[in-house]
């Protein structure tokens, strides 16, 4: 074989041991060949909709991925030079990006990133070479080969990676028309639903918050001059994005903290905040009344109800002025889940018609908050390891930390959580490697049947998330 050939290992991600291997082969052989249901991503439902040709491999494998752009950037590659917040890219400046990739490959070695990219190029796009400065260009004719072949459009791959569920993102005042179409489109193959993500209509301090407010108005068609009317109108978009095929409802704010006031209190500090004139302080507090006010609707309509907290966005605010949100620069913060959440679940966590999942960037979380609330309440579930931790080994810690206390039953399944397209099957196989080995470890010490562990590997896939998130057999 030469230097530059690649092949991934059949055994990628399975146990080293011979025999804890053999078993985790089985086990992830019940795992693989399953469909994928993705019910928290970012990926824009537009793409199946227009169903266009991808245009380059800046556009399929850089510029929509920050685990990507922000390394570079760490070693000093400009983001300019990458494509950053300059939409369609000319070829040359596509292949100049590509070609910068492959310069800096040697530093993504053991990254998730590297793992997912490699995943694709070969399954996806049939490349035997590894991807190096001298291999970068070739490698790119080949890929772009295959994108201007029908078998590679959007709405192919879709087929092609099995999925039946994707949820997007989506901001309260959508329309929705492209789900819409997508969903009275007989040539689409899976679902692909909305979901309701109301976080800057939430934060009461935002110097734009009378702007958005007026917005959320317009949409709803209804007033939003008191905070009666403006809860009101929250409600009935949570209704029209529910009626639109919505399952979840999705919120991350710097901390989880739930605490009410009382009505008046939040007429008057509501009416600061459409002046202008709340401090910090006072937008915190109502935020985090609204917060409750999300959780009490979701009891009514059965959005199920995610929280991805924990994160300071937009670090740099150079680099936020000329570049925009979602490009690397956000870093995750400490948060307090259990004092955090007591208010809305005493006020609503026995209720059955809510369900909460809870998602954290922070480890310790898991063991120490997160199942342990999960473990009890109804409610709750663990949600899988996201952003920074979505990676191999933090996904087998997860495992580890919260299997002894909630078992399978009381997490969400896997959740990709990406707006690089055709990374999505990567990051499922790769969670169902990890889950496949932490399996096997149990049952080679005699802690779990074969059986049980084969059944469970029939379960976590798909059957877990469609019920977690409510998302039935259709």
């Amino acid at each position: 074989m030469s230097d530059d050939a690649f092949e991934p290992h059949p055994d990628r991600l399975l146990p080293a041991d011979p025999g804890v291997r053999a078993i985790a082969r089985d086990i992830y052989g019940q795992m693989k060949d399953q469909s994928i249901i993705s019910p928290h991503g970012h990926v824009d439902p537009r793409l199946l909709l227009d169903d266009a040709p991808f245009r380059d491999l800046a556009a399929l494998f850089i510029t929509p991925d920050h685990y990507v752009t922000r390394l570079l950037h760490a070693r000093g590659v400009a983001l300019e030079s990458l494509g950053v917040g300059q939409g369609p890219l000319e070829e040359k400046d596509a292949r100049t990006a590509w070609r910068l990739l492959a310069e800096h490959w040697h530093a993504y070695a053991g990254t998730p990133s590297r793992y997912w990219i490699e995943h694709e190029l070969h399954d996806v796009f049939g490349v035997r070479q590894a991807l190096a400065p001298q291999t970068a260009d070739a490698i790119y004719d080949q890929v772009a080969e295959c994108l201007a072949r029908p078998e590679f459009s959007p709405r192919a791959l879709f087929a092609q990676f099995r999925i039946q569920v994707l949820a997007t993102t989506d901001d309260p005042c959508d329309d929705l028309a492209v789900h819409r179409a997508l969903r009275e489109d007989p040539e689409i193959t899976g679902r692909v639903v909305p979901t309701f993500r109301p976080d800057k209509y939430l934060e009461p301090a935002r110097a734009d918050f009378a702007q958005l407010t007026d917005a959320l108005g317009a949409a709803a068609d209804h007033p939003v001059d008191t905070y009666v009317q403006y809860t009101e109108a929250l409600r009935q978009r949570r209704l029209f994005f529910r009626d639109n095929g919505a399952v979840s409802s999705d919120h991350s704010h710097a901390d989880v903290g739930t605490e009410r006031l009382n009505e008046a209190d939040a007429e008057r500090l509501y009416a600061q905040a459409r002046r202008g004139e709340i401090t910090v302080e006072a937008g915190a507090a109502l935020r985090r009344h609204l917060m409750s006010d999300q959780a009490r609707m979701a009891a009514d309509d059965g959005l199920v109800m995610t929280l991805h907290p924990g994160v300071h966005r937009n670090h740099h605010r150079g680099i936020h002025e000329r570049f925009g949100a979602d490009v690397g620069f956000d870093i995750p913060t400490a948060i307090d889940i259990v004092h955090g959440l007591e208010p809305v679940l005493n006020d609503v966590g026995l209720n059955p018609g809510f369900r909460l999942v809870l998602f954290t960037i922070d480890e310790t979380v898991f063991s120490r908050e997160i199942a342990p609330l999960a473990g009890v309440y109804p409610s709750v579930y663990a949600g899988a390891p996201w952003w920074f931790i979505d990676a191999p080994d933090a996904i087998g810690r997860f495992r580890r930390a919260v299997s002894e206390t909630i078992g399978y039953s009381r997490t969400s399944g896997f959740i990709d959580d990406t707006r690089a397209f055709c990374s999505i099957p990567a990051r499922h196989d790769m969670a169902r490697r990890v889950d496949a080995a932490h399996l096997a470890g149990l049952v080679a010490e005699h802690r779990m049947r074969i059986q049980d562990a084969l059944a469970l590997a029939e379960t976590l896939p798909a059957q877990q998330p469609r019920y977690v998130f409510r998302l039935g057999e259709d």
